[in-house]
């Protein structure tokens, strides 16, 4: 008995329609699970910066518990140090670049001269000036949630005629995190008008200290933790200003153009400025207009306005989804919502306010 050519032909493969049905159910599967895999992704992230957070916390307390005060958020010398080619300098460094030594970081401050100003070319990368130390980025100061970048200062200090674009990139160390100063008085008028002088005085670290040279001990700005009558854990030390250079503004949106003295470029970027502290303000729901709203939280990560450059006075903003990150100042780590109202923030920059702290 003979079986038909037809019959015993063996099916080989799929066919047209079946591959397409599989691509189709595959397509799906994978927009179904890559939002899980981004959210798991951050929430890594998100515990990561949290635990930067909290060993600079940690640093800020074993720096406290060693010198008696914490650290002010700046410092100015009493007279310009000697020997400085850039005349008239007396700035000071961040409180970040004082805890080095609490963050197993000791050899970048060795190099680092605390008792010369920052604007000093012996505080200065090659080829602007002879500390190597400056171009360190620190693990510890860099959220991982934050999109990265490069800190160039060279045009500032082309434009100050400090340097030539023949020096190169004047490249230094980025930081997400910025120490609280307190808040700015168009904020109070604006959207916290019971919130006590929010002059420096307000916040955990204190006023501008000052300096003798040449030691770089020093003076003034010795804020202890017992003159936070809030209570540590009712105020901000630190918080999350991320992503400078680069000025952001609502929903992680880069403002533009990214240029020196444009909108969306910002001078104090780099670790060891103290210029680059919180100092509350409030914005616009779009983040671009400071002091047009009462936004505070992931509204803008620096002071400024859609017209004009951005400098100074940074504000809380961090990349994850809903808010930003603080270590306040009994060393926990809390996440600050962006739907905080700003009578709250106003109450967690000031220590000694006496408000009441809601939801």
């Amino acid at each position: 008995m003979f079986t038909s050519s037809r019959c015993a032909r063996r099916r080989e493969g799929f066919t047209l329609v079946e591959l397409l049905v599989v691509i189709a159910i595959i397509g799906v599967l994978v927009a179904l699970l890559l939002p899980a895999v981004q959210a798991a992704r951050e929430a890594a992230r998100r515990s990561s910066c949290s635990n930067n957070l909290k060993q600079i916390g940690i640093a800020m307390h074993n720096f406290h518990d060693t010198y008696g005060y914490m650290p002010p958020w700046a410092y100015d010398f009493v007279s310009p140090p000697p020997g400085n080619p850039v005349p008239g300098q007396n700035q000071g460094h961040s409180p970040l670049t004082l805890i080095l030594p609490f963050l197993e970081q000791g050899n970048v401050l060795i190099s680092t001269k605390v008792e010369l100003s920052v604007i000093d070319p012996r505080n200065w990368p090659p080829n602007w000036g002879t500390n190597a130390a400056a171009k360190t980025e620190v693990k510890t100061y860099i959220c991982p949630s934050t999109p990265s970048r490069v800190i160039d200062l060279s045009p500032f200090f082309i434009a100050n005629g400090l340097g030539s674009a023949s020096n190169g990139a004047f490249t230094v160390g980025a930081t997400d995190y910025v120490a609280v100063r307190g808040a700015d008085n168009n904020f109070r008028n604006a959207c916290a008008p019971t919130m006590p002088d929010p002059s420096d005085t307000c916040g955990v670290l204190g006023i501008k200290g000052t300096a003798a040279v040449p030691n770089g001990e020093l003076l003034s700005g010795k804020a202890r933790l017992a003159a936070v009558f809030d209570g540590t854990s009712n105020t901000i030390l630190i918080g999350e200003s991320a992503g400078r250079h680069q000025v952001y503004s609502k929903g992680a949106r880069a403002v533009s153009p990214n240029a020196p003295g444009t909108a969306g470029w910002s001078l104090n970027a780099g670790a060891f400025d103290y210029n680059s502290a919180i100092r509350v303000r409030g914005h616009d729901n779009t983040g671009l207009i400071s002091d047009g709203g009462c936004c505070v939280v992931n509204c803008r990560n620096v002071r400024g306005t859609s017209t004009g450059g951005s400098a100074g006075q940074s504000q809380f903003y961090g990349f994850h989804p809903g808010g930003c990150q603080v270590v306040r100042a009994d060393g926990s780590v809390q996440f600050l919502s962006e739907t905080t109202a700003a009578t709250v923030v106003a109450a967690l920059v000031s220590r000694e306010g006496s408000e009441p702290i809601g939801n």
